[in-house]
């Protein structure tokens, strides 16, 4: 026996050695028959024997036109039209029509139309006659012959079939994709081989009986790519959200947590936000049905945000000249930044806690038109520190030291506007796909506004927002921030872990 010919039989899976035998030139079905493979596990086998140049599998689609749902009950009871021409023997007035073809208003009207272009009837403001005698009903006949072939179609049933398919449910294709297996020379020659001696698995009978001193065994090829094995892991969002909160943790920050359910009062009136600014209108907010309405705080702190928004309290400012309302601070919201947790921590201080230093890493929520760049949840990176001596470059100095760490070299700080920081900076990145600057988040001090009412004295308070989602973008070499979160399996396998910057 050929040396060559011999290598690639000992290479044969179990399903390969099975299966060739039973090959010539036929169909999947014939050939799983004679192989006592199922069907559905044959195109393994057979693909393995494809890539040793053993078979050629050629494939082809057929088309068989078959009967649809009408067309099942017109085979069975008669076209429509058939039944309202015999109709018209005994009736000639519509609803009688009806009721003796036992045709319903759409299959009567459009079976008109039929007779009376075919030339059968007459249709009088009185009634409806025959003008024919009796008559046959061809399209019926070929409703009877089907399942046929669309391919080698005669050109009457052809033109059958193309009237039939305008009408609803008669006639419909059915696509099969058809497979025929050739078997190739070199296949031809393998199947003259018997491959009873080759050995698939060693045991310890084989071993102790010596048999397999004359015979072979099954060839394994390693430098075949090996299936990729995925481990258990988490979500890769939410490995780099246990990251980032790795960096303020090893910063001496402490971790702020809470409910994403936050009165307006937490929201938006601690930070000095209006009650009149468009930030709380619908279309940036999610407000809250049942409960509508949350609870308020001591009627201290209460007092004195009510204070600084009217008339600025003791901040020394002229606050925002209008009339506060509670009911309005009482609105339930899902929260639309992570700082109402800052502003609570903050209001839990005494001056014996002096510095501070506070993060969180949660979901916020605005009612935001999706796009590449835009989410309606995100999470948010929070921090703040609390410190007589704080100031802009120190502010400036956690946020390089942050981004440095998420794989940042550079960012654009550049000064901006919030109702509740003076000063206040923005934070952005220069996106290299989309070739354009891509806000990061908002910074800043906060305001006496801010500060007065919580501590009691205005202290500076460094404070940050950051959206976390686009940091990620980068990392990952995602261009999309929807793909951050849209659970495709592969992706989730391969996407590369979160590794210490």
């Amino acid at each position: 026996m050929d040396t060559e010919l011999r290598k690639i039989a000992e290479s044969l899976h179990p399903l390969e050695r099975k299966l060739l035998p039973s090959i010539t030139s036929t169909s999947l079905t014939d050939l799983s028959a004679k192989s006592g493979i199922p069907e559905s596990e044959i195109m393994r086998p057979l693909q393995w024997l494809k890539e040793k140049g053993l078979v050629d599998i050629r494939e082809s689609l057929t088309q068989t036109i078959v009967l649809g749902p009408n067309g099942r009950l017109y085979a069975e009871k008669g076209l429509p039209e058939k039944r309202i021409f015999n109709a018209l023997e005994k009736e000639h007035q519509s609803e009688s029509i009806k009721k003796l073809a036992v045709v319903n208003d759409g299959e009567y009207n459009s079976s008109l139309g039929i007779l009376r272009k075919k030339g059968l009837i007459e249709i009088r403001p009185d009634a409806i006659r025959k003008i024919a005698p009796a008559h046959s009903f061809p399209e019926e006949e070929f409703l009877q012959k089907l399942p046929l072939a669309l391919e080698g179609i005669s050109e009457s049933n052809r033109k059958f079939f193309h009237e039939l398919r305008t009408r609803k449910d008669i006639v419909d294709t059915l696509i099969k994709r058809v497979f025929l297996v050739v078997i190739t020379d070199l296949g031809e020659k393998l199947q003259k081989i018997k491959f009873d001696d080759i050995i698939d698995n060693i045991t310890p009978d084989l071993l102790a009986s010596g048999d397999w001193k004359d015979k072979s065994f099954r060839r394994y090829d390693i430098t075949i790519p090996s299936s990729k094995i995925y481990g258990g892991r988490r979500h890769f969002v939410r490995e780099a959200r246990e990251y980032v909160k790795s960096i303020w943790l090893d910063l001496g920050f402490s971790e702020m947590t809470g409910s994403i359910v936050q009165t307006s009062f937490w929201n938006f009136d601690t930070l000095f936000t209006a009650q009149y600014h468009p930030v709380r209108e619908m279309q940036d907010t999610f407000f809250i049905k049942e409960p509508s309405l949350g609870r308020l705080p001591d009627k201290h702190l209460l007092a004195a945000v009510r204070d600084a928004h009217e008339h600025g309290g003791n901040t020394g400012s002229t606050g925002w000249q209008y009339a506060w309302k509670e009911a309005e601070a009482k609105k339930n919201v899902l929260r639309t930044h992570t700082t109402p947790l800052s502003v609570q921590a903050i209001s839990r201080l005494k001056t014996s806690d002096l510095p501070a230093k506070f993060f969180s890493v949660g979901d916020v929520f605005r009612n935001e038109t999706v796009d590449w760049s835009h989410l309606f949840e995100f999470a948010q990176s929070e921090g703040i520190v609390v410190d007589e001596d704080a100031n802009l470059r120190n502010l400036l100095g956690y946020l390089k030291e942050f981004f440095k760490k998420m794989g940042y070299d550079k960012i654009r700080a550049r000064p901006a506007y919030f109702p509740y920081t003076e000063p206040s900076v923005e934070i952005d990145v220069f996106h290299p796909v989309h070739k354009k600057w891509v806000e990061l988040g908002g910074s800043g001090i906060f305001r006496p506004e801010v500060t007065v009412p919580l501590l009691g004295r205005d202290v500076p308070v460094l404070a940050w927002g950051l959206g976390l989602g686009r940091i990620l973008t980068n990392y990952y070499g995602i261009t999309d921030i929807r793909d951050l979160y849209k659970n495709d399996l592969k992706q989730l396998r391969e996407m590369k872990a979160w590794m210490q910057v």
